[in-house]
């Protein structure tokens, strides 16, 4: 990463809008807007705080990276746009499965669902941003055949969101969650 680009804010501001639209749909159809909203809150907290720690658990495998001030903001930022596509997941599910407490009822028939999506986005983002320079490799990340992406990244895409809301459906009191 030699500096942030104008093009890496477009996808995130996208981001953002779909997950306000998302957000506000499902609000209306709640029957307690608390809870549901303490329920979206946690799937965006944990959501930011596994994405931190991947992206800094991987940041070695890419070029120039330092565990600095800069370079953490960075991790920091990809987080936020990390949580806004695991929400985009998540609201999007939502939609196809017509419950926003879908996860709460996770089964083989929404996994492999979600883990494809989510692997599916990761390649098209990571091929975007390498494309466009907004960060490369180093030699210690090992890349994927045929797309020529890194593993790292797409594991995070194709796991995290079984992870984030699997910890949620285990953790989150399921007393209010009604449409």
């Amino acid at each position: 990463m030699e500096e942030l680009s104008l093009g890496i804010f477009v996808v995130p501001t996208i981001a953002l809008t779909l997950v306000i639209l998302g957000y506000l749909y499902f609000a209306k159809q709640v029957k307690d807007r608390g809870e549901y909203r303490r329920f979206v809150f946690a799937v965006a907290v944990t959501s930011f705080a596994l994405n931190f720690v991947w992206e800094l658990a991987q940041g070695p495998l890419y070029e120039g990276f330092k565990y600095d001030l800069k370079h953490i903001s960075f991790c920091a930022l990809a987080s936020v746009a990390d949580m806004l596509m695991v929400l985009i997941l998540f609201f999007g599910f939502a939609l196809v499965y017509r419950n926003i407490y879908w996860i709460m009822d996770l089964d083989n028939e929404k996994i492999v669902p979600l883990i494809l999506i989510g692997s599916v986005g990761a390649i098209i983002g990571e091929i975007w941003h390498i494309a466009h320079g907004d960060w490369s490799y180093a030699e210690a990340m090992p890349l994927v055949p045929l797309v020529e992406i890194g593993l790292s990244p797409l594991l995070q895409f194709a796991l995290l969101p079984y992870i984030i809301f699997s910890g949620i459906n285990r953790f989150m009191p399921d007393k209010n969650l009604e449409m």
